[in-house]
């Protein structure tokens, strides 16, 4: 076997390892096509700006792109649609937020789909304990849900009059945490499956993916624009990589040299130039980083953020 063939080989190991470790779960069913045939209907999702800025004809509308698996504007709904209450996210919000960002990272090619899969190992985790809750009638919440969503000022406690319905334990981030610690399913010392350690998974990943798509937002006044792959490292070395052993961040280093150029992202999104693709990308970081600081929140309020 000739130096190239080796090195051809150990790439392969190295990334097939980083997909089973990336978020420190097993990668339990194979990687296939990252290419989906896509046969949705064609439909308008009319999403508006998070800052409450639209043009002056209007709020705009982002269209789904004709061929496209990943759809930017399903992505934007889902999140827009995640954060409820005060200081809440909705769990089934979020988790088809995550559903439309694999599609992302699938789109980007098979080294970085890899990553994807071990993803949705832990979306599916969580689906699958909210399954087994809603048929468990001791995991329900009572009638007290209310007091999840209060916000501690400094005058005292709000309660949010809204989250005083009924509602399941996975219904929400809060619902989620509140029933797991409860029913003594999370561990702080050691690793377990719970929805919590599962979410917090999540959570570092979504931040990597925030930081990435803003890098890639960017407009230099003056100066070439990075690539997306220096970008993307840039984005893991500053969130995901602390997390990580030196083996998992040099076969992720190898990942990210595949990475699409430029181009590529301005017809995922249906998109003409670097303009037009940071209007875009910048309505869905601002999403996500509401998504996001809720839930940072909801962890640190139950010293969640270092679960093994």
């Amino acid at each position: 076997m000739g130096v190239k063939s080796k090195a051809a080989a150990a790439i392969v190991v190295l990334l097939l390892f980083l997909g089973s470790l990336w978020l420190q779960g097993g990668l339990d069913y194979h990687w296939d096509s990252c290419l989906k045939g896509y046969n949705q209907e064609n439909k308008l999702h009319h999403l508006y700006n998070s800052s409450g800025v639209d043009g002056a004809e209007g709020p705009q509308v982002l269209e789904e792109c004709p061929g496209q698996t990943f759809q930017v504007s399903l992505l934007l709904s889902h999140l827009l649609a995640a954060p409820a209450y005060t200081s809440d996210v909705l769990m089934q919000s979020y988790l088809s937020s995550w559903d439309e960002l694999v599609k992302f990272m699938e789109a980007l090619g098979p080294m970085v789909g890899l990553i994807s899969k071990e993803i949705e190992t832990k979306t599916s985790i969580i689906r699958q304990l909210a399954m087994m809750a809603d048929k468990n009638p001791e995991a329900e919440l009572g009638p007290d849900i209310h007091s999840l969503n209060s916000v501690s000022t400094e005058a005292g406690t709000e309660n949010n009059l809204e989250a005083s319905h009924h509602a399941g334990a996975y219904h929400s981030v809060r619902s989620m945490i509140w029933s797991e610690v409860n029913r003594g399913l999370v561990d702080f010392h050691h690793q377990t499956d719970s929805g919590c350690r599962t979410l917090l998974r999540l959570h570092r990943a979504l931040l990597w993916l925030k930081l990435f798509l803003e890098k890639l937002s960017e407009t230099p006044v003056a100066g070439r624009l990075r690539s997306p792959s220096e970008l993307c490292r840039e984005a893991y070395q500053s969130t995901l990589a602390k997390h990580h052993t030196w083996f998992v961040r040099r076969a992720a280093e190898l990942a990210f040299i595949a990475m699409p150029e430029r181009g590529f992202f301005f017809r995922l999104v249906c998109v003409q130039n670097q303009e037009d693709l940071s209007a875009v990308l910048n309505r869905v970081v601002r999403a996500i980083g509401e998504v996001y600081d809720r839930t940072q929140k909801a962890l640190e309020d139950n010293g969640m953020l270092d679960l093994p």
